[in-house]
């Protein structure tokens, strides 16, 4: 990897996509720290200074938007609206049939989808920023902080106004900012920027282990994590590389003299086909009875179950709903992104089939067969990824988002790989010597 980047910038137009992303970068990270107007930014500080090291449900969207979300700055939503909104849209391509007419239109109708997704995503920015303000207002933000219902002075409807129409242009120009990176930059942009978010963190959750750390000064605790670490790293890496070749042959056809076709290839089914949004729509789905309540008044019944079963990540009925809806929605989300009736259907309009299976709905359901085999150990490879390190952590004082948890190694990893196999294929690109050399 390090061998690509010192390439990367030894030539000159990629070296300028290197620094034109490295600038990006810095002015994401510039906007995490400006506080938006009517904010007590000692305040602020105090609470986070007092601040449990598990923020429980803020603590996953405070991770994405690079810690900005607890210090209230105007990029305190980041790329969640956007993460969110696509998902969203992803979705409602497989239920809405004008969805997926544009998707199967080529770059017109993705380009259609992008600005939809661009749309919501502002309309989700001015919900959650609503909910943020609400949230700061009521003290709820730092449950365990005297100063929490300071943070806001000016309760005015214009004071709350301007700071959701601050905190939406900060999401707005994040989205801008990823997409600039996309366009002129290198990789996806806004992965880079979700990297950014979760890697920013890093040197002060170490720091953290190593204060809290009673062997050897705390040091003993921060090589143990740091080796733990680099150990799962190489494991996702070796999980996310993993894939179920499934061979293809076109026929050949003759047009007029020519012969076409003949050629050999696959489909690459990955083990983990979903990715990461699995555990994003556990972790979400989980958070919404606990974010109930936590807004609900009294002492209710029913509101002290879910604080001590769903709202603590460390009970036994919490780890065991995260750890089956990791599982239910890999199956899901791998189900609505791969049609194998589609896919059959393609190979068989242009002349392929796989070595002795039947073109057509055999072929559909020998792709399904295969998929769902491979969806298996994908999902409880997601589910053991996000429990084992988060458990195993917790005894040196890590919270359930550092970053050699589940949710953000696997992202990071993620990014990382992808972004390393698009610079080599544009160094590849400019430095071909071909067979003859």
């Amino acid at each position: 990897m390090l061998t690509a980047f010192a390439r990367a910038f030894k030539t000159p137009d990629l070296r300028k996509k290197l620094l034109f992303t490295l600038g990006i970068i810095v002015i994401f990270r510039v906007g995490t720290h400006i506080p938006i107007p009517g904010v007590d930014y000692r305040a602020v500080q105090v609470c986070i200074d007092q601040a449990d090291a598990n923020q429980g449900l803020f603590g996953l969207v405070n991770m994405f938007s690079g810690g900005a979300l607890l210090q209230i700055t105007i990029f305190a939503l980041g790329i969640m609206p956007y993460i969110t909104a696509s998902i969203i849209l992803q979705l409602l391509t497989v239920v809405i049939p004008r969805l997926e007419a544009l998707k199967k239109e080529g770059q017109a109708g993705t380009a259609k989808i992008t600005q939809y997704t661009r749309y919501l995503t502002v309309a989700l920015a001015v919900l959650q920023g609503t909910g943020l303000v609400a949230t700061a207002r009521s003290g709820a933000l730092f449950q365990n902080c005297q100063v929490a219902n300071q943070i806001v002075p000016d309760r005015s409807i214009f004071t709350t106004v301007v700071m959701v129409i601050t905190m939406t242009a900060g999401t707005a120009m994040v989205m801008w900012l990823g997409e600039l990176i996309t366009d002129r930059g290198i990789g996806n942009g806004m992965s880079i920027l979700m990297f950014i978010s979760i890697a920013a963190t890093f040197p002060s959750a170490l720091w953290a282990i190593k204060k809290q750390g009673s062997l050897a000064g705390g040091w003993i605790e921060f090589g143990t994590v740091v080796a733990v670490g680099l150990v799962m790293i190489g494991l996702v890496v070796f999980v996310e590389q993993a894939q179920r070749r499934i061979p293809v042959q076109y026929a050949k056809r003759m047009i007029g003299r020519r012969s076409y076709g003949g050629t050999s290839t696959y489909i690459p089914l990955k083990v983990n086909q979903a990715g990461i949004i699995p555990v994003i729509f556990a972790s979400s789905l989980l958070y919404i009875p606990a974010l109930i309540a936590q807004f609900a008044g009294g002492n209710a019944g029913w509101k002290t179950w879910i604080e001590q079963n769903l709202a603590l990540t460390d009970a036994p009925l919490h780890i065991t709903l995260y750890f089956f809806l990791i599982i239910f929605f890999a199956f899901f989300y791998v189900a609505i992104s791969f049609n194998p009736e589609e896919v059959a259907d393609n190979m068989k309009k242009y002349g392929g089939f796989i070595p002795g299976i039947r073109a057509g709905r055999p072929t559909a359901e020998y792709l399904s067969y295969v998929l769902n085999r491979i969806t298996w150990p994908g999902s409880l490879y997601l589910g053991l990824i996000a429990l084992v390190p988060t458990m195993a952590l917790a005894g040196f004082g890590a919270n359930q988002n550092f970053p050699f948890g589940g949710t953000s190694i696997l992202i990071i990893v993620g990014v990382g790989l992808e972004t390393v196999k698009q610079i080599e294929s544009q160094l590849q690109q400019r430095n071909y010597e071909g067979f003859l050399r």
